[in-house]
C-alpha cells in the first residue's frame, strides 16, 4: 500500500502539476501586487482616484468596497494576459516545431467480402482470409 502511494506521488505528471500550482501562485501574488502597486495608481493618477481598494458605498452601514473588486479584475486580466503571451503562445510555437510529421497513411482498399480496410498491395485479407485480385482499385475483387 505505501510502495503504491510512493509510485503516485513520484509519477512525474503529479509533481509536475504540484511544481506548477507553486509557481502559479507565487506568479498570481507577484501580478497581484503589480496591479496594487504600479498599474493602480498610474490609471488612478489618469482617472483622479490613485487608489482604488478604497473605493465603496455604504447601505444601512455595510460597506461594499467595489474598489478591491476592480482591483482582482485587473490582476486576473494581467495574470491571464502574462500566461498567454508568456507560456501559452512559446509552447505553442515549441510544440509546432518539434511536432513530428505526420507520415502519409499507406494507401488502402476495402475488402468485398468482411468490408475491411486491408494494405492495397495485400493479396489475401488479414481479417476474412479472402483472396483478393491485385489492381482492383478502392474496391479489391475477390477471385
Amino acid at each position: 500500500m505505501i510502495k503504491g502511494f510512493r509510485d503516485f506521488i513520484l509519477r512525474g505528471n503529479v509533481v509536475d502539476f504540484a511544481v506548477g500550482i507553486v509557481i502559479g501562485a507565487a506568479f498570481g501574488a507577484l501580478v497581484t501586487a503589480l496591479v496594487k502597486d504600479l498599474i493602480t495608481p498610474i490609471i488612478g493618477a489618469l482617472g483622479g482616484t490613485p487608489d482604488f481598494s478604497g473605493l465603496y458605498f455604504t447601505i444601512n452601514g455595510s460597506r461594499f468596497l467595489y474598489g478591491d473588486f476592480i482591483n482582482a479584475i485587473l490582476a486576473f486580466l494581467l495574470i491571464a494576459a502574462a500566461i498567454y503571451f508568456f507560456v501559452v503562445i512559446p509552447v505553442n510555437k515549441l510544440m509546432a516545431r518539434y511536432k513530428p510529421t505526420a507520415e502519409e497513411p499507406a494507401a488502402t482498399q476495402v475488402c468485398p467480402h468482411c468490408l475491411s480496410s486491408i494494405h492495397i498491395g495485400a493479396t489475401r485479407c488479414a481479417f476474412c482470409t479472402a483472396e483478393l485480385v491485385q489492381g482492383a482499385g478502392g474496391g479489391g475483387r475477390s477471385i
